[in-house]
């Protein structure tokens, strides 16, 4: 039990200094806007939608079914919100408890002693588990991983007491079930059932390849048959469960995910699949490089036989098979021996025996029984049983290498990365084991004490350099901006991209805009880099850049409704509604078929739509406008905020003055958002329409409540306040609203009308003068800044504005009328004017 305190205590140690950590990378999807994890959305939610809350059938989900994880995940929500500390304590305790389960698991293949101390230790510091257990989303793996090694001894159990014990098949049952909870926390928790029957065949009977066949065709153990035979149907059921419920279609992935699958060359497809398994090898050999992402050009394609790296190929699988050789070989039946064995580097009657291979030739294995007295009756239990050897422990490390694996590798159906550091959390139970059993052996065979110390002390500081390399890439996993420059040596593109996202964030303006450069100096063909940097000079009124970038995103992926969305937006800014139109008609036609996010995707749409109408409502219509809010309302998404659709269609409603549906718009608007500014100005100006004064006049003062700073609110009260004949107090509105919005046009140039309705002439020439000044090609402001002159003798200038504003709009009859008026006045005054 020692053991696997102490390689317990060594986990959760070594992961504390993630505690402080951030959401990071997929984090952001799978929790911060994971819709599954919210209080107000069905629990039931979980288990018929994806990992990152896509509805499992839809063409775009990744199928990644992990409920009992996205469960785990709205608990930390339930109890502790956003806050991440909550959520990577969990991490650190599950990876400790899954230390101490691999140690224990361990001590069965090898014993009491140090070599089980060593194994638990260099799981417990590997650094290939810091994605799993730093990174939040790589909970899946770690919990799959505690109901694999459940499953695992589960079953270790039954083998045990199978034939004498009729708990044997309640420990059965525990295999199945915590095999089924393995599979719902990760898909490839599933495979556990193939390693059981590895240990089955391999280690508890010690059957060698050549025997297998014999004995089943003899039928000389039907107990193993039988369990065998029940664990292929369980995980059979299983997969065809699996695969039933995700709509018996596999996933599919974007090029950039996984370069090789989407290569048209067989050739560079098959050569670049063997090679991966090389490179994960040496990432549980030698973790020094470790990165967020391994997807893009991360891993470059091998085209051509004469890549150098295919003899990393040759080398790994030569030395797979030599090793699987080693396990698998019959016994040599004349074996010299001197009747001891070494186990854990001491000399006993277990393991490594030559009388034990020749014994298990040919014959069923049956534990043997010694006679114990229980309260008056004599039961048999089984004694201990022998330790497998080295050969046996071989087979089984490369199953728990290999087998979990296996999905990974694209044999069977493409999967959506090319590396995944996380994937290997499993597999790196087998990478431990049999570096451990190597060890082992090593120091087993040699005589010196020198070369046995060397050995061993070898070990030690490979699980010590293992340990500070996990606490280093620990602190990467602290915030996004330390991951992502981690990561720009091994996939720069991609760690670019993410790194101007956040410095943009830290409003690190000009870094963010020469990180997304950089990114597509790598990947110039990145849509979601291509619309970054498009929207980032779009809120830099960048705005003819901005929409060079959304171009060229639509380009690349011809989807993209965010794209579609800001290029409307810019366009209608611009006055080229048309274009404008027919960009927002275009984006609300797309649709979320094998689309990565199409919750992202139909928020965008929605938005198309909203922006679309209230293009309708600036042109004056409002039929029009209303049919595309409805359209809207019907596309949105769960997590889209209707409120100001809501007040729009209030709004729409008001202009065909269709006062009741108006109202019930607004009280929607105000419902769903109750703190909304717009909906209560717009709700009291039809409270104030239709009588109720009183209560028009308490939304407006809420508005101002909510958000003193906000000019338009005072504007709208100051108007209320002008109807009721409350001037000063509507021209103190129109002031204030005037300072706190000095550069809203719609603000100032009310603010200068309603002074000039209070009869506060030269406070309006002030505020008409900065309206003409933001707009100076408006002819309406114009007019306006030359009428107040024109009231206040400046007779000269009102001209020159009444000009300008002729200029602009030649044919306004009010500014002829107007001019023609100030001339008399001129003429009489004996001033000179333009006309003589």
């Amino acid at each position: 039990m020692i053991a696997e305190l102490v390689s317990s205590a060594l986990g959760l140690a070594l992961y504390l200094n993630t505690l402080s950590a951030d959401f990071c990378y997929d984090d952001s999807r799978a929790i911060k806007t994971n819709q599954d994890l919210l209080p107000e959305t069905p629990w039931t939610h979980i288990f018929y939608n994806d990992f990152w809350g896509t509805l499992l059938t839809h063409s775009g989900s990744h199928k990644s079914y992990r409920p009992l994880c996205t469960l785990s995940f709205r608990l930390n929500h339930a109890i502790g919100g956003l806050n991440p500390w909550s959520y990577h304590l969990v991490n650190v305790i599950l990876h400790a408890a899954v230390t101490g389960l691999f140690t224990s698991f361990s001590k069965i293949l090898l014993g009491d002693g140090y070599w089980t101390f060593m194994a638990g230790l260099m799981f417990a510091s590997h650094p290939i588990h810091t994605e799993a257990v730093a990174g939040i989303v790589g909970r899946a793996d770690v919990g799959a991983s505690l109901f694999f090694l459940l499953s695992l001894l589960c079953y270790i159990k039954h083998c045990s007491t199978r034939g004498y014990s009729s708990r044997t098949w309640g420990w059965f049952l525990g295999t199945g079930l915590c095999a089924g909870c393995s599979m719902l926390w990760k898909e490839q928790g599933v495979t556990v059932l193939a390693v059981s029957a590895v240990y089955d065949v391999f280690v508890f009977h010690r059957l060698k390849m050549k025997q297998i066949l014999p004995t089943i065709y003899k039928r000389k153990n039907l107990s193993l048959f039988l369990s065998i035979s029940l664990l292929t149907f369980w995980g059979s059921s299983l997969l065809g469960a699996r695969l039933y419920w995700m709509g018996n279609k596999p996933p599919s992935f974007s090029n950039s995910d996984n370069p090789a699958a989407d290569s048209d060359s067989f050739l560079a497809r098959t050569l670049t699949f063997f090679y991966l398994p090389t490179k994960n090898l040496w990432l549980l050999l030698c973790p020094d490089t470790l990165s967020f992402d391994w997807s893009m050009d991360a891993v470059p394609l091998l085209k051509t036989v004469c890549d150098w790296r295919n003899l990393h190929t040759v080398a790994f699988y030569t030395g797979l098979l030599l090793l699987a050789y080693y396990g698998l070989k019959s016994p040599t039946i004349e074996r010299e021996c001197s009747g001891k064995v070494v186990t854990n580097g001491k000399q006993n009657a277990n393991g490594h025996s030559c009388h034990s291979d020749m014994e298990y030739r040919n014959s069923e294995i049956k534990p043997s029984f010694a006679s114990k007295v229980e309260n008056g009756i004599k039961i048999n239990v089984p004694e201990r049983t022998q330790l497998p050897s080295t050969e046996n422990i071989v087979v089984l490390s490369l199953s728990l290498l290999i087998i979990p694996f296996v999905p990974a590798t694209n044999l069977f159906f493409y999967v959506g990365f090319v590396i995944a550091e996380r994937v290997l959390y499993i597999p790196s139970m087998g990478f431990c084991l049999l570096i451990t059993v190597g060890a082992r052996a090593l120091y087993v065979k040699v005589q010196k004490r020198f070369l046995k110390s060397l050995i061993f002390y070898a070990t030690a500081t490979l699980i010590v350099f293992y340990g500070l390399k996990t606490a280093i890439r620990n602190g990467d996993w602290q915030n996004e901006e330390m991951l992502y420059r981690s990561g720009i040596k091994v996939n720069p593109a991609k760690a670019w991209g993410n790194l101007g996202n956040v410095l943009k964030s830290q409003s690190k303006i000009s870094e963010a805009e020469s990180a997304y450069r950089n990114a597509l100096y790598y990947r110039s063909n990145m849509a979601d880099m291509l619309y970054n940097l498009g929207l980032l000079l779009q809120e830099n009124s960048r705005f003819a850049e901005a929409l060079h970038y959304y171009k060229l995103a639509i380009g690349s992926r011809p989807t993209l409704a965010s794209a579609y969305l800001n290029t409307g937006i810019i366009l209608m800014n611009q006055g080229k509604t048309e274009e404008a139109r027919r960009t927002f008609l275009k984006c609300s036609e797309i649709p979320d078929e094998n689309l990565k996010d199409p919750h992202a995707h139909k928020s965008s749409v929605t938005s198309c739509l909203y922006n679309l109408g209230k293009l309708y409502h600036e042109q004056g219509h409002y039929e029009d406008a209303l049919t595309v809010y409805k359209e809207a309302i019907q596309k949105m998404p769960r997590q889209f905020a209707p409120q100001s659709l809501y007040n729009m269609m209030g709004e729409a409603y008001m202009r065909l003055s269709k006062l009741p549906e108006a109202e019930h718009w607004y009280m929607e608007s105000l419902k769903s958002k109750t703190d909304h500014i717009p909906a209560h100005l717009t709700y009291g100006k039809l409270l104030a329409l239709t009588g109720r004064k009183s209560e028009a006049e308490k939304f407006f003062l809420k508005a101002i409540e909510l958000d003193p700073t906000k000019g338009n609110c005072y504007m709208h009260y100051g108007q209320f306040l002008l109807e009721e004949a409350r001037l000063l107090e509507a021209a103190e509105m129109a002031k204030k609203a005037a300072e706190l919005d000095s550069t809203e046009f719609d603000v100032v140039f009310n603010a200068a009308h309603m002074l000039r309705q209070a009869s506060l002439n030269e406070a309006a020439e002030k505020y008409y003068d900065l309206a003409a000044k933001l707009r100076p090609n408006y002819p309406a402001a114009l007019m306006n800044l030359g009428a107040i002159l024109h009231l206040n003798g400046r007779l000269q200038k009102a001209e020159a504005n009444y000009l300008r504003a002729l200029q602009l709009k030649p044919d306004d009859v009010i500014t002829q009328s107007n001019l023609r008026k100030l001339w008399n006045i001129m003429e009489k005054q004996g001033l000179k004017t333009s006309k003589t």
